[in-house]
């Protein structure tokens, strides 16, 4: 029986293990890999403390840390399935059929991009093609970007792009852009900002090495255009990695888990999630990590003062 299960090999799964650690909780750790979402980053330059780190060497980070730690067990390159309670505990499977039992979980499992599946993506990850803005912005200096998604997350990350990148192209899918009309004008003020194209069906993104153009069809006359550009922003949204514990815990329309920003806990006694798979509405390393650490000290007190 361990004290403390946290899933999720990113910053926030490290940072409630790091200080679950330094309580003497009795832990284990389980995750598919390590780094989270921003392992694909060619550049993290807002990681306080490091002025930039690649999305490799930053997973290398984590996991040199996690392992540092006496008293922690770590499971990696297998995933956490399902959570489920089982009188005073919990009962935890993973994709390995194996089963653990614990008296409180941590969820930091994040989130995924939702990726437009077309040919060149996947090839060009990290090469050109990315997926968070507030990340990757600054290495698009003097760059020609598209962005794909007229969403909140699309406008944001125009914004986030508009002090560095030379030209900037906004495509979305539908006949109107579905983002906040505040950001909109804010947008649409850019000087960098060439055009604002609808009824845009993304159909290839086009390179050797690295990302040389994209393909899309205008979705009312039915032609195909090639743009040429050097950088492809996908933003249409996330999906929150939360189907493990969806039964156990309250979740919003988008699948988010519902925490207390104070203390990390879910609506389920002895459940703590913090980062991407949360209703946090900013989803940033430094954020995932602060709140795991908050998570992992309050799961501590309910440990040792009882369960309040």
């Amino acid at each position: 029986m361990y004290d403390f299960l946290i899933v999720g090999g990113g910053p926030a799964g490290v940072a409630a293990g790091v200080y679950a650690a330094r309580k003497k909780l009795k832990t284990i750790f389980i995750a598919e890999e390590w780094g989270g979402q921003s392992v694909v980053s060619a550049g993290i330059e807002n990681w306080i403390g490091t002025k930039n780190v690649s999305g490799f060497e930053f997973a290398k980070m984590l996991e040199a840390h996690i392992r540092a730690q006496e008293g922690v067990e770590i499971v990696i390159s297998d995933k956490v399935v399902n959570v489920q309670k089982a009188n005073s505990h919990f009962k935890v499977f993973t994709e390995k059929s194996k089963e653990y039992e614990t008296k409180t979980v941590f969820v930091g499992s994040g989130a995924r991009r939702k990726k437009l599946g077309i040919p060149g993506e996947k090839e060009f990850d990290g090469k050109g093609v990315a997926y968070c803005s507030t990340c990757d912005a600054p290495l698009f200096k003097g760059k020609d970007v598209a962005v794909i998604g007229g969403g909140n997350a699309g406008l944001e990350a125009v914004l986030d792009l508009g002090p560095y990148a030379k030209n900037i192209w906004l495509l979305e899918y539908g006949d109107k852009l579905k983002g906040d009309p505040v950001t909109q004008e804010k947008v649409r003020g850019l000087a960098n900002l060439k055009e604002i194209i609808m009824n845009a069906q993304t159909l290839e993104i086009l390179g050797d090495r690295f990302v040389s153009g994209l393909k899309y069809k205008d979705r009312v006359s039915g032609e195909e255009k090639i743009m040429n550009l050097q950088g492809v922003f996908v933003e249409i949204g996330s999906v929150p990695n939360s189907d493990m514990v969806k039964d156990l815990v309250e979740v919003n329309k988008y699948g988010e888990i519902i925490i207390d920003s104070k203390t990390g806990r879910t609506s389920q006694k002895g459940i703590w999630a913090a980062g991407d798979v949360t209703d946090d509405p900013f989803k940033q390393n430094n954020i995932s990590a602060g709140d795991a650490v908050k998570a992992a000290l309050d799961a501590y007190n309910y440990l040792t003062l009882g369960n309040r």
